[in-house]
């Protein structure tokens, strides 16, 4: 291939991405390529098998048309587990992928792989891959060979990439050395991948890498495996291994302000807010895992993914964020960071209705049954509490709260909500709707949080 073409691609690529961006294609950060060669460079070696589980098929085109159907603008292609010993296969490996970039132009970026454990070997893979093949990033394995990452022994390497501002994409591998029997019952993808993950980043934290080289950026595969249960311990924990000398002074806003991660995996409301505990709406990206999960089942959670990421009140700001902007803000493609919508205001008011005596029993059904279908089924309705009066049985008062004016209009065309209205015209004597406005919104949350104690 030749390095003139090579140099032109992040050109071309910017062009490309930034058009898709306008048509608000998703840019996926976690797909692997599986060529020819290096299923064969693995066949040699006698390690197809060493992950505990075949290599998926891969071809260019079945992935190309799993990403126009789903809607991906842009995938990011890395050398998936396990990694070839041999150097010119890791160097064959990149110049693929260079290749399917060059081919289709805007479609593909790549990460380059580097031929661990040797230090000085990988120095000059990872500026062969940025210099000549144009590589977006550069992939780093948990371990190779048993030497994991935060090893005193790469810090030449971390300060060279540090010195090219890189983007690493993690990626868990085969723990070394391993029991065998660590595989036998459960495959490494379902847990000790996750765990494998966590060891990386926790040894990187311990020694400070990422906060030493801080211009590098770490993207932490899988939802951030046990990240947002590991940081909260390691903190508690760090002053007893310093008073034992185990551990040293430890800058966890440096190191962890390094950490991105994708949502490749298990994804959903409840793991973004966890992973919110440890970082912010900026550092989320969308990732598929192409081609370890079958073609329908990433469409569909892709899908899902975009429905909670509009329903939920809390997360939809940060959508267009998390599905295609801080992607493109990691690689270059945008010179700001990219900023959540503001969120609409929350919208509260009280209802008051006097019902016709006569009335009231029939009228009350209707009231809970919309009240209990609406705080079931829709995300942006936040409070429908309805209080009747002690001195007067037919009035009734309900404190309504919206996440939005939008969530209010979306209630309004519920078929809840107007199975409700339709049945319930004729039982209203009287009707007042009185907008609210909270005196102390943080009160409001701290409410709620107490009654779902």
């Amino acid at each position: 291939m030749k390095a003139g073409l090579i140099r032109l691609l992040p050109t071309i690529a910017t062009i490309m991405i930034a058009s898709s961006a306008h048509a608000k294609g998703v840019i996926d950060v976690h797909s692997h390529i599986i060529t020819p060669e290096f299923v064969s460079a693995l066949e040699k070696e006698s390690r197809l098998m060493d992950e505990g589980f075949p290599l998926p098929a891969w071809n260019s085109s079945s992935q190309l048309k799993w990403m126009d159907e789903a809607g991906i603008a842009v995938s990011v292609l890395s050398m998936p587990a396990p990694q070839p010993k041999s150097a010119s296969a890791v160097r064959a490996f990149n110049e693929s992928a260079a290749r399917l970039k060059s081919e289709h132009p805007g479609r593909f970026l790549f990460c380059a792989a580097l031929p661990l454990p040797d230090v000085n070997e990988a120095i000059e893979e990872a500026r062969y891959a940025l210099d000549v093949l144009g590589a977006d990033g550069i992939k780093l394995a948990t371990n190779i060979d048993g030497q994991y990452l935060g090893a005193p022994e790469l810090d030449p390497l971390f300060s060279f990439l540090n010195e090219r501002k890189a983007v690493v994409i993690l990626h868990p591998h085969r723990p070394e050395p391993v029991n065998m029997q660590v595989m036998r019952q459960t495959p490494l993808a379902m847990q000790e991948y996750l765990s494998e993950t966590t060891r990386a980043v926790a040894n990187m934290i311990s020694r400070n890498v990422l906060a030493r080289y801080s211009d590098i950026k770490v993207v932490i595969p899988h939802c951030g495996a046990y990240l947002p249960l590991m940081v909260p311990r390691m903190k508690s924990l760090t002053p007893v291994m310093q008073t034992n000398g185990l551990v040293g002074e430890i800058d966890w806003d440096a190191n962890l302000a390094a950490l991105y991660y994708d949502l490749a995996g298990a994804h959903s409301p409840e793991i973004i807010r966890m992973l919110l505990t440890v970082t912010t709406p900026d550092h989320l990206l969308y990732g598929s895992d192409y081609p370890y999960v079958a073609p329908q089942v990433l469409t569909a959670g892709l899908q899902r993914m975009r429905n909670y990421l509009t329903d939920e009140a809390d997360l939809a700001p940060f959508k267009e964020m998390i599905l295609y902007k801080n992607a493109q803000w990691l690689f270059g493609q945008m010179t700001e960071k990219p900023q959540a919508k503001p969120q609409e205001n929350i919208m509260v008011r009280i209802a008051e209705i006097e019902v016709y005596p006569e009335l009231l029993a029939e009228y009350l059904e209707f009231a809970n049954e919309v009240d209990r279908a609406s705080m079931e089924r829709e995300p942006g309705v936040l409070c429908l509490f309805p209080m009747q009066s002690e001195e007067n049985p037919c009035l009734i008062r309900i404190l309504e709260i919206y996440a939005s004016e939008s969530a209010y209009q979306k209630h309004l065309k519920t078929d809840h909500f107007l199975k409700y209205k339709q049945g319930t015209l004729h039982m209203v004597k009287s009707l007042n709707l009185a907008p609210m406005q909270p005196l102390d919104r943080a009160a409001m949350q701290q409410i709620f949080a107490k009654i779902k104690r």
